[in-house]
């Protein structure tokens, strides 16, 4: 048995594990990051790459404005762009009911002093003429942005490990226990861990350990589909969100339209398997050529998905654990954690080694679940979804 004695232990090698570990190194923590496949394999490393600030939820945005800034100065964090570019976001809407929901989340935004442009059809024709007629207005941020998924949290995980976080992967944990102040995390592989603090930010398989202390929540699995097309000419430069979700696209530089197809398709942590239904391929194009007419001719070259977890209100849970002190949870990010990353990262850092954040968490507190919570509209059309895929 390989022992090893550290600060933190964080349990989950995904974008919010790694941020997390990367903060705390540069705080001077001894680190012990556990993955048990690959860092970034799942969600963090297949979702669409959107770091949207419109449309989120409004006791969000401290958290979000945080983690843009650290997002916007990625390349002095880690010496990587990973593909980072200010290419704005469209917000569409296909009817006036639409409109006004846009409109809100404007608002919204704009009281938090993001900038917001409300575009009708007449100025879309004008600055976007590619778009097709189904939209009849927009709203657009021409501070969100986009990465590549694939490249950030390697990238993360490496510079945490220079700084002298032990980086493991192929290990899985199979026990978490407290005894006094010390936590003792064990593996499959024969490494032991003791150490003050355990983050658990093991994604759709973090409900096992915050059980083992007391606390639980209604998290299930889904997977986010993705599809990439064939490189066509380079025409499209913002990321395009229709509101009912039905289209998430945005064009790379090289001419491929990357295409995030929802409703969610389901999940399998035990299998650790995310297919995507052909069916769901094909309806995400119908769509996206309603959206933009000339993609109509393009062709699907690879789809994929990865496994992340879903809660009720659509809410991710953030902070310090309940029932155990030490235990900081963040898990459950519904398929918005990709923008928020950086900033839980620093704030989980924060917590631990200055035993607060500035920044407000307790929305996202995981003691919400221990009384009725509103349950959002939109998990219940995606676990109604999800439910029925074949």
């Amino acid at each position: 048995m390989t022992r090893l004695i550290a600060d933190v232990a964080v349990l989950g090698g995904g974008l919010i594990g790694s941020w997390t570990a990367y903060f705390l190194a540069r705080r001077g923590k001894r680190v012990v990051l556990i993955e048990k496949g690959v860092v970034g394999a799942q969600s963090s490393g297949t979702n669409f790459g959107n770091l949207r600030l419109q449309g989120r939820f409004p006791g969000q945005y401290p958290l979000s404005l945080r983690a843009q800034d650290l997002w916007e100065r990625l390349e002095d964090l880690i010496g990587d762009s990973c593909e980072f570019d200010a290419t704005g976001h469209l917000y569409c809407a296909f009817d006036e009911a639409e409109r006004d929901k846009i409109d809100h989340y404007a608002e919204v935004s704009e009281s938090y002093g993001i900038r917001i442009e409300h575009l009708d059809r007449a100025q879309l024709k004008r600055r976007f003429p590619w778009l097709g007629r189904k939209v009849i207005a927009a709203t657009y941020s021409a501070r969100d942005a986009t990465a590549n998924p694939r490249l950030v949290t390697p990238a993360v995980a490496r510079v945490a490990k220079s700084l002298g976080v032990t980086v493991v992967e192929h290990c899985a944990v199979r026990e978490v226990r407290k005894s006094g102040d010390t936590f003792h995390v064990d593996t499959d592989t024969d490494l032991q861990v003791e150490c003050g603090h355990v983050v658990n930010a093991a994604g759709a398989w973090a409900l096992e350990f915050a059980e083992r202390f007391g606390e639980t929540a209604p998290l299930f699995p889904a997977g986010p589909p993705q599809f990439v097309t064939e490189p066509f000419p380079y025409f499209i430069t913002p990321s395009v969100q229709t509101v009912d979700g039905s289209v998430i696209a945005r064009q790379i530089p090289r001419g491929n339209v990357i295409l995030a197809g929802y409703p969610r398709t389901a999940a399998d942590p035990i299998l650790n398997r995310a297919p995507v239904p052909p069916v769901k391929t094909l309806a995400a194009m119908e769509c996206l050529a309603e959206v933009v007419p000339a993609l109509r001719s393009c062709h699907v070259i690879r789809v994929w998905s990865g496994i992340e977890g879903y809660l009720p209100d659509m809410l991710p849970v953030i902070g310090q654990s309940e029932t155990t002190p030490g235990l900081i949870h963040a898990f459950g990010f519904c398929g918005h954690g990709f923008q928020i990353g950086p900033g839980v990262g620093l704030c989980l850092s924060e917590i631990i080694v200055d035993g607060h954040t500035e920044t407000p968490l307790s929305p996202f507190a995981i003691g919400r679940f221990q009384q009725e919570i509103e349950v959002s509209d939109k998990f219940k059309r995606e676990f109604d979804a999800v439910r029925k895929t074949p």
